[in-house]
C-alpha cells in the first residue's frame, strides 16, 4: 500500500471538503457529526480505484475493510458504505473540477480544442434500458458497431503538445442525441478557435455561422456527399485523403484521452448500476480517480 499517496490523498480531499463540497452535501439534520466522515468515504473510493484498480463498490469495500481498516476504523458495512457513495454522487462533478483546475499547466494551447465522445454502456441494446431513463436512452456506437442503452460521455479539450489534452468542458448526453446537437451550446460564448472533430460534427452552414460570426474554424475528415458522382469523388480522392489524414492526426491525442480514461478507470461499463446517483457516482467518480493520480505525494 502506497501510504504517502493515501495521506496526500486524503489532505486533498478534506481541504476540497472544507472549502466548496461540504457546501454541496450539506446535512439538514441533527446528526451531521457522523463516526465514518465523507472525506473518508471519498478518499477510500477513489484510492482503491487509482492504486487497487478496484472498479465496483463491492470490491473498493472488501479491499477497505481488509486492507485499510487500520487507518478508517468506522467502516460501516457494505450497504451503508454504498448507499454513501449514492449520496456523495453530486460532490463527484465539483471535486473533479477542482482536480482539473490545480492542474492547469501553460503548456496548454487555448487556440486549438479537440471533440469527441463515447459511449457508457448500463445494457446492451439486445435488451430494454431501465436504469435512470431520465438521462439514459438506446444509442449506437459506430466504433463498436453495436446498439446500447446508456448515455454518451462527451469532452471538448485544450491541445497539450506531446501530452494528452487538457479538458475544457465534460458533459453528458443520452445515447440517442447527435453529437453535434450536443455540443452546439457549447460553443456559443467560445471566439478565435480552431476545433478538430470527426465526421460526426459536418455541417456546412453551421460552420459558416461559427466563422463568420465568433471566428471558430471548425475541421474535420471529408465526408462523401450524397450526389456525387464516381468521377467527383475519384478527382478528389488523393487530395481528400491527405487533408482527412492531417485531421486526424491532430484529434488523435482526444482518442487517446478517452482510450486511458477507459484503460485505467473501465468507465464504459456501467452494467452494475441501479439509480440515477449511481450512474452519476459512476462517471464523474472514475473521471475524479483518473486526475486525482496527479494529486501530489507527501515528501517523506
Amino acid at each position: 500500500m502506497n501510504q504517502l499517496k493515501l495521506i496526500a490523498l486524503y489532505y486533498y480531499i478534506c481541504e476540497c471538503y472544507d472549502t466548496e463540497l461540504c457546501w454541496i452535501c450539506q446535512r439538514f439534520s441533527p446528526n451531521t457529526s457522523l463516526k465514518f466522515s465523507d472525506q473518508e468515504c471519498l478518499c477510500i473510493y477513489l484510492y482503491a480505484m487509482m492504486e487497487e484498480e478496484k472498479f465496483q463498490i463491492k470490491s473498493i469495500h472488501r479491499y477497505a475493510d481488509r486492507y485499510l481498516r487500520s487507518w478508517f476504523p468506522n467502516l460501516p458495512s457494505y450497504q451503508a458504505f454504498n448507499a454513501r457513495i449514492n449520496r456523495l454522487s453530486v460532490v463527484f462533478p465539483f471535486l473533479l473540477k477542482s482536480l482539473l483546475m490545480d492542474q492547469v499547466c501553460d503548456e496548454i494551447d487555448q487556440r486549438i480544442s479537440l471533440i469527441d465522445s463515447m459511449p457508457i454502456m448500463t445494457c446492451s441494446g439486445r435488451r430494454k434500458g431501465k436504469v435512470a431513463s431520465e438521462w439514459t436512452d438506446k444509442g449506437y456506437c459506430s466504433t463498436k458497431k453495436q446498439h446500447y442503452y446508456g448515455l454518451k460521455l462527451h469532452a471538448m479539450a485544450f491541445d497539450v503538445p506531446s501530452k494528452l489534452p487538457f479538458p475544457e468542458w465534460i458533459w453528458l448526453s443520452p445515447a440517442s442525441e447527435h453529437d453535434l446537437t450536443a455540443v452546439e451550446d457549447k460553443l456559443a460564448d467560445i471566439h478565435d478557435r480552431a476545433i478538430y472533430a470527426d465526421k460526426a460534427y459536418v455541417k456546412a452552414h453551421w460552420s459558416r455561422e461559427l466563422k463568420d460570426q465568433q471566428n471558430i474554424s471548425i475541421f474535420t475528415p471529408v465526408k462523401l456527399k450524397k450526389g456525387q458522382t464516381q468521377w467527383e469523388r475519384t478527382f478528389n480522392k488523393a487530395a481528400d485523403k491527405v487533408y482527412s489524414r492531417a485531421v486526424s492526426a491532430v484529434r488523435q491525442p482526444i482518442e487517446a484521452l478517452f482510450a486511458w480514461l477507459i484503460e485505467i478507470t473501465d468507465i464504459q461499463r456501467a452494467s452494475k448500476v441501479r439509480s440515477t446517483k449511481g450512474l452519476m457516482a459512476h462517471v464523474f467518480g472514475r473521471l475524479a480517480a483518473a486526475w486525482a493520480r496527479k494529486v501530489p505525494k507527501i515528501n517523506p
